[in-house]
């Protein structure tokens, strides 16, 4: 009997012949490794991109800061459990095939004596240079990492480690200069001896009158850091919050303060939920609390949005070059997941003219924001396909709500997620997961219906085939929601396509016809 042979593999995407499924073509893997004064991390990207995509994330709990502040010296255990961790990301570089490597180090190896001695050790270790950071260059580095994670934003970043506390201000594209305090958890641990008494003076007498925190009042602070990070999954979890997503996670001022006061204030370990935190990084939340309270007593911020993205990421787009940091990290990243998972992801753009065109026509009044959430829907509209009928819609939603998305926050998580279960389900709510709908205002929801209608209506028209939307297009005529098809696809106007149309046209308070031109 001839041996069966393999099956050819599957038609690639344009450029990605050379990569495993799954995958895109932005060039080698790069890492970052992150040398702090709490954990020591590797972070390995699947390429310089807009919208990076992490393959694979570590880190290791050495606490490079402790004592520092005491001693003035990095310890010796500390600096074991660092250098063996350097030796692990480095092979787990190589095996990865790596492209680059990338190492920082933070407050704990610049301040401490024996620093440089423990730097030239990982540079030998890493067989990259380590770039020692000052603290005016990590602020910068974390202000980075917050405008290439969010739309415009407005206010002032605070990056929180274990040895030192950074302070800078983001305005849309703009990052000023950034400040440096000695107030990281370890370091506010050790020198008040682990009296919170002690340590709120020691924050208070830091930051009053800080010019950074003069510029806040009325504006967002945006915080970065592992130890808040731990505070607000702690506060997702009391609030019962119905979306997972660190990043964008937003709390009011006024809640945000009897949250870090309630912290301060009792053992961590009695906190409802506190499993979901480190055992080694509960002690420091007490101090991430305290610090993050003096900020809003005294900077005055509206509001404290949480960002899962800082140094690491915002070196990475100090890397882009200029064209690239210009593109938008949503649009991106969903024209990035369309093309993994969608039948003919030129569709999607097929689908941003054409909705573009019916939401001018009909008059729909659209934020510069909520345009973006409606064209990274178009790019994610078909990645549900190869699921059950039944289920597309279920998947969609889970999938886009989760999604490691840059550059949007949770309601328009809510948005794009609706808006595509509606695409697959239709018009009602019945079945749509009530949580994902406590995260969307009345007008958003109205959006995400009116979106998902006319997408019913698209895929109906086009099957998912490129190049076909172009020629069908969907507008008001003469105050009627007139779809207009060509001559030879005139069979497509079934009672299926008048009755979508319809539907839509009944949202819109508009009626309906069919053309054929």
């Amino acid at each position: 009997m001839a041996k069966r042979q393999p099956a050819p593999p599957p038609a690639r995407l344009e450029g990605r012949r050379e990569l495993p499924p799954g995958r895109l073509p932005y060039g080698a893997p790069v890492a970052i490794v992150d040398i702090g004064s709490n954990s020591v991390r590797i972070v390995v990207y699947e390429g310089l991109s807009r919208a990076p995509a992490a393959m694979f994330n570590e880190k290791e709990l050495c606490a490079l800061g402790r004592s520092v502040a005491v001693t003035g010296r990095l310890s010796d255990d500390s600096v074991a459990r660092a250098l063996s961790a350097l030796k692990r990301f480095r092979k787990l570089a190589d095996v990865m095939k790596v492209g680059s490597m990338h190492v920082l180090a933070t407050a704990a190896a610049r301040d401490a004596a024996n620093g440089p001695d423990f730097i030239r050790d990982a540079e030998s270790i890493c067989g990259s240079p380590v770039e020692l950071l000052s603290g005016k260059r990590e602020a910068h580095l974390s202000a980075l990492g917050v405008l290439s994670g969010f739309f415009r934003p407005d206010g002032v970043v605070g990056d929180l480690g274990g040895g030192s506390l950074e302070l800078v201000d983001v305005a849309k594209k703009r990052v000023g200069a950034g400040v440096t305090f000695p107030l990281g958890g370890i370091r506010l641990q050790d020198v008040s001896e682990r009296s919170i008494k002690k340590a709120d003076r020691i924050v208070r007498d830091a930051l009053e009158g800080a010019a950074s925190l003069a510029k806040l009042k009325g504006r967002a602070f945006y915080a970065v850091g592992g130890t808040w990070r731990a505070l607000a999954h702690l506060h997702m979890v009391q609030k019962n919050y119905p979306l997972h997503v660190l990043h964008g996670y937003t709390i009011p001022v006024k809640e945000a303060l009897e949250f870090c006061r309630l912290v301060r204030r009792v053992d961590p370990d009695t906190l409802p939920s506190v499993g979901i935190v480190s055992s080694d990084r509960r002690p420091l939340l007490a101090y991430g609390a305290l610090v993050l309270e003096h900020i809003i007593r005294i900077g005055k911020p509206t509001e404290i949005v949480m960002s899962g993205l800082g140094v690491r990421e915002g070196l990475l787009y100090e890397l882009l070059d200029e064209e690239a940091r210009r593109e938008d990290a949503l649009l991106v990243s969903a024209r990035d997941l369309g093309w993994l998972r969608a039948r003919a992801p030129r569709h999607g753009d097929d689908l941003i003219e054409w909705t573009d065109r019916l939401f001018r026509s009909v008059d729909i009044d659209e934020t510069a924001e909520e345009r973006r959430w409606r064209h990274a829907a178009c790019h994610l509209a078909d990645l549900a396909w190869r699921a059950h009928p039944d289920y597309r819609g279920e998947q969609a939603l889970d999938v886009i709500a989760h999604a490691a998305f840059m550059g949007v926050d949770h309601p328009g998580r809510a948005f794009m997620a609706l808006a595509i279960f509606y695409r697959h389900m239709g018009l009602l709510d019945d079945e749509a997961s009530p949580r994902i709908r406590e995260l969307a205002s009345t007008r958003i929801l109205d959006r995400a219906r009116t979106l998902g209608g006319a997408m019913r209506i698209a895929y109906l028209v086009s099957a998912a085939v490129a190049g076909t939307l172009p020629r069908t297009p969907l507008t008001l005529k003469r105050d009627v929601l007139t779809l207009k098809l060509p001559a030879e696809l005139g069979d497509l106007a079934s009672d299926r396509l008048k009755n979508r149309l319809n539907r839509l046209g009944r949202l819109l308070a508009r009626p309906t016809q069919i053309e054929l031109v």
